[in-house]
């Protein structure tokens, strides 16, 4: 709490400040990778305003939303929330040295949380260092995930509850990326503190890589004593779109303690593959992501902690009104739909030879609004089925959502 408070104080003396600055000193900093870009440019990619010749800019975003939901008639009534509200703070120190971070509120009320800090040290366009808190470029999402980019309120289920994101970690690396005529090649490789124990011991009841971002101390240290190895190539070409194909893998459990080994070696590995394209005459948008997942669980676990995991989703959406509205222009609504699937335990019970269960499947139609492309008004209706590790009938959840989201 003091933490927040002294933030806030800081906020509010910083607004201060610019309330005695000319406005015409206020401008927004371009991006260096508009044209050009892939995932992996995500960070950069952000609305940021400079003031005057000061060195450093500042930008962010935030969200919020009503929702009503049920689950088999049950439900809690109306909700107002609040998810979220990011600060995002970015320096050329000088040239080709640059240092990037993100600042997150979420939820906005309970945790302060440094998602992305590194200093980037631009070598040769294919070989470029990066050090600090990086978000490990696991699939697509994990790095592009900003509220106002997406039609929904709700993040990919897959990609959040199945995969950790966002998911980012202290470490280094390097990455690079190279232009050829329509083509694009792009790639990342870091090496950044992992996962632990809490994959396979955590509330869950379940195999979680997400409740290890509940451990801060893997800001401090490596439970397994070995890094996490992140690695991911990209493609792009003009017209057709954007393929990533990544691997994210290491030793995630205490395995030696004073010298002595106490347990095996545990991996986990994780292979993702992402799309996203443009179709060129009706300019619908489509971006998918699949992701498996494989962790060494002890024998002596419960068949309920599965050793493989898979799930994705995939958004489509199309613009059908882009025009003048309301004194806004170049205002877009756009249809839009997203499928997402997650089974948690992918396999057979050994005593019967049966499928087992835990599965999500889920379909979310909806509206947007973008009275300019940094804001947008969505709305949505999710209908989602959940079987149990059993694959008892599924349990059907309902939900009507309504929010906003902008940069500011």
């Amino acid at each position: 709490m003091k933490k927040l408070f002294t933030l806030i104080i800081s906020i509010g003396i910083g607004q201060m400040a610019f309330a005695q600055i000319d406005p015409k000193l206020l401008r927004a900093k371009p991006s260096d990778t508009a044209k050009n870009s892939l995932n992996m440019d995500a960070v950069y990619e952000r609305p940021f305003i400079a003031v005057g010749k000061l060195p450093v800019s500042v930008g962010g975003y935030m969200e919020a939303n009503w929702q009503y939901q049920g689950t088999e008639g049950i439900s809690e009534g109306q909700q107002f929330q609040f998810r979220r509200m990011t600060l995002f703070v970015a320096s050329t120190i000088s040239k080709r040295i640059k240092f990037l971070s993100e600042i997150e509120f979420e939820p906005a009320e309970k945790e302060i949380a440094v998602e992305f800090a590194a200093l980037d040290l631009e070598l040769h366009p294919l070989l470029n260092l990066r050090g600090g808190m990086i978000l490990n470029p696991i699939g697509a999402f994990n790095q592009n995930h900003d509220g106002p980019k997406w039609e929904f309120t709700d993040r990919p289920i897959a990609m959040t509850q199945m995969l950790p994101a966002t998911w980012s970690s202290a470490g280094f690396g390097i990455y690079g990326k190279n232009y050829s005529g329509d083509w694009m090649l792009g790639y990342e490789l870091y090496a950044t503190s992992s996962f632990d124990d809490s994959i396979i011991a955590n509330p869950e009841n379940r195999t979680s890589l997400a409740a290890s971002k509940r451990n801060p101390e893997r800001f401090e240290e490596i439970a397994s004593g070995q890094p996490l190895l992140t690695g991911k190539v990209a493609v792009r070409r003009n017209n057709i779109g954007e393929l990533g194909l990544s691997y994210m893998g290491g030793v995630y459990n205490k395995w030696r303690s004073d010298g002595i080994v106490i347990d095996d070696k545990r991996r986990l590995n994780v292979f993702a593959i992402d799309f996203n394209t443009t179709l060129p005459k009706l300019k619908t948008f489509i971006t998918a992501e699949w992701a498996w997942i494989r962790v060494d669980v002890p024998d002596t676990y419960s068949q309920q902690f599965g050793s493989r995991q898979m799930g994705g989703y995939m958004d489509i959406v199309q613009p059908v009104i882009k025009k003048t509205i309301l004194g806004w222009q170049h205002s877009v609504v756009s249809l839009a739909c997203r499928v997402d699937y997650v089974d948690w335990n992918v396999g057979k019970f050994r005593e019967t030879g049966g499928n087992i269960g835990d599965e999500l499947f889920s379909v979310m139609p909806g509206i947007s609004f973008r009275p300019r492309q940094q804001t947008v008004l969505r709305f949505s209706y999710r209908k989602q089925w959940q079987k149990d590790i059993l694959g008892n009938p599924a349990a059907r959840t309902g939900a009507f959502q309504l929010g906003v989201s902008t940069y500011f």
